[in-house]
């Protein structure tokens, strides 16, 4: 029989007919056939295709990020405010030098509880603004309430019955108080949830989370030099002449001024970054109750059983953290005032000597804030050069030596022979702006290598960065608190002034610096291997 015929393909001419093959052939290719199927069980199997590679999230724009972080300048233009005016402010209602530094105490309780809380609170916010905006609005709000109450507390403490040539306003102060800690209260609020609203827009793209911090830190740079700059300035009662009242004097009305101008430039700053970017709200069944989140992990009272877990190089960068603030917290505390008092020799009631010398020391500051941007800017070159350790260290020691510095400055001016005008040589001050621009270099290594050094280290136990964060603001508030606590004591024990705040801070920032040269080891980045060269075979 013919073999039955194969079905056809387009135009293809049909087969021709095959001749029967003989038995030789077929057998040969039988047994052609069983070998080569020999052959083929024997390979292994070919491999399988690669997987298509991932498709890749579509980047968070430079430009988003940028809107986001404006808010950091708003709030930073009102911190630099507190930092340069408040202290002399408060003197000027009648609380004393010794009593000055227990106003501070809400800045390190305040941090100690409210970032925590509020971390907590937005990692689990059901708002339909989502997570992050509505403490970031709540937190602007706060300000903006705070300031007001504090550029007004001599008018609000007049009404209430303070008369206006008193030494001691006492409803003035308790105005001031409410204010001032609400202030630290809202600042606390705002400052989590904008670092959390990064994280959550940049993900897991590191170097997009690295360039929207450097952007906040940017924003911080230009809302301190701004906050400085009109710290500085005399003549706001001239541009707001309403604010200048029977209550409150030319100093009173530049403080009150600038405050109000802290208003309008929170708002809108706020406005820019909630705007710019819209949040997903959190979905109640998308969340479980259990889930940790790193803000849950950082809360106070999970803090206090995790030091059991912590190793030797933790401590040392926590003690040599404790040991740096304890040396910047006078300086914080007291900067404009131990110009105004120590060095132009004025009384915070009594001439206008000592309020000039506190307007040139938040021009100080302003360069200050200059020199601390652009050291952010290089530092990450400087610590891959010489190592995080050394450059920390160096930086503590380089601020023990400027408070000495303010120390010798001090001695100096009490042996000479001031003018009849009561104001200082020009040295002199030139000397104090000196001290004042170069601590700009040792703050901005304080901003940021203290926690690029304890997240690295506690992310390899597990711990969680949140966790880390926590247990250095621990390290970081604590010593705050101390200072407030025991500095105006200290200063009063030797005559009210600020030099012994001065010389404890320069001997713990000296301290500190060796603990971080000796026992902070130094780092490198890892190079990239190189692959192994083949040998030749002969």
């Amino acid at each position: 029989m013919s073999d039955p015929p194969h079905e056809l393909t387009g135009t293809q001419p049909p087969p021709a007919k095959s001749r029967p093959r003989s038995s030789l052939s077929s057998a040969a290719e039988v047994a052609t056939t069983s070998g080569r199927d020999r052959i083929k069980k024997s390979r292994p199997p070919p491999p399988p295709p690669p997987p298509p590679p991932p498709r890749r999230e579509a980047r968070v724009p430079l430009r988003l990020l940028l809107q986001v972080t404006v808010v950091a300048s708003g709030v930073q233009f009102g911190w630099a405010l507190q930092l340069s005016l408040l202290t002399p402010y408060v003197q000027e209602l009648g609380i004393p030098h010794s009593f000055a530094s227990f106003v501070w105490l809400c800045g390190p309780l305040s941090g100690l509880f409210v970032q925590p809380l509020v971390g907590v609170m937005s990692d689990r916010c059901y708002s339909k603004l989502g997570r992050r905006r509505p403490f970031i609005i709540g937190g602007a709000a706060v300000i903006a309430v705070s300031v007001l109450l504090i550029g007004h507390a001599a008018d609000i403490g007049g009404i209430l019955g303070d008369p206006a040539d008193a030494v001691v306003r006492p409803r003035a102060i308790a105005i001031f108080v409410v204010g001032f800690w609400l202030l630290d209260v809202g600042n606390n609020t705002i400052q989590g949830p904008c670092r959390a609203l990064l994280a959550d827009l940049t993900g897991k793209d590191h170097r997009r989370t690295r360039v929207a911090n450097a952007y906040y830190s940017l924003f911080m740079a230009l809302g301190s030099v701004l906050g400085y700059a009109a710290g500085s300035f005399s003549g706001w009662f001239k541009i707001l002449p309403f604010t200048l009242t029977s209550a409150c004097n030319t100093n009173c009305a530049n403080l009150k001024s600038v405050f109000l101008v802290d208003v309008i430039l929170l708002v809108l700053s706020t406005y820019i970054s909630i705007s710019s970017v819209k949040e997903v709200p959190l979905s109640r069944a998308s969340s479980s109750p259990d889930e940790e989140t790193p803000a849950q992990e950082a809360f106070f009272w999970d803090l206090l059983g995790v030091f059991r877990y912590i190793t030797l190089p933790i401590w040392i960068i926590l003690i040599v953290t404790c040991l740096n603030w304890i040396g910047w917290f006078p300086f914080t505390l007291f900067d404009t005032d131990w110009m105004g008092r120590e060095i132009y020799r004025g009384d915070p009631n009594g001439g206008q000597n000592y309020h000039t010398g506190v307007r040139m020391g938040a021009f100080g500051l302003m360069l200050n804030a200059i020199v601390l941007g652009f050291t952010s800017v290089m530092l990450e070159k400087l610590c891959r050069k010489l190592g995080s350790g050394l450059v920390w260290g160096i930086s503590s020691i380089i601020l023990s030596f400027c408070l000495g510095a303010m120390l010798i400055i001090t001695a100096v001016l009490k042996n000479m022979d001031i003018s009849s005008t009561g104001l200082p040589p020009t040295g002199i001050v030139v000397a104090a702006l000196i001290v004042f621009t170069v601590l700009g270099a040792p703050l901005a290594i304080t901003y940021s290598l203290p926690y690029a050094l304890i997240s690295a280290r506690i992310e390899s136990l597990g711990l969680g960065q949140g966790l880390a964060m926590g247990v250095l603001n621990l390290a970081i508030v604590i010593p705050q608190i101390i200072v407030s606590l025991g500095s105006g004591p200290w200063d009063q024990l030797f005559g009210g002034g600020n030099s012994p705040a001065f010389a404890v801070g320069a001997a713990s920032a000296f301290f500190g610096g060796l603990a971080a040269i000796i026992a902070i080891p130094r780092t490198h980045p890892a190079k990239p291997k190189e692959p192994a060269k083949p040998k030749n075979r002969r």
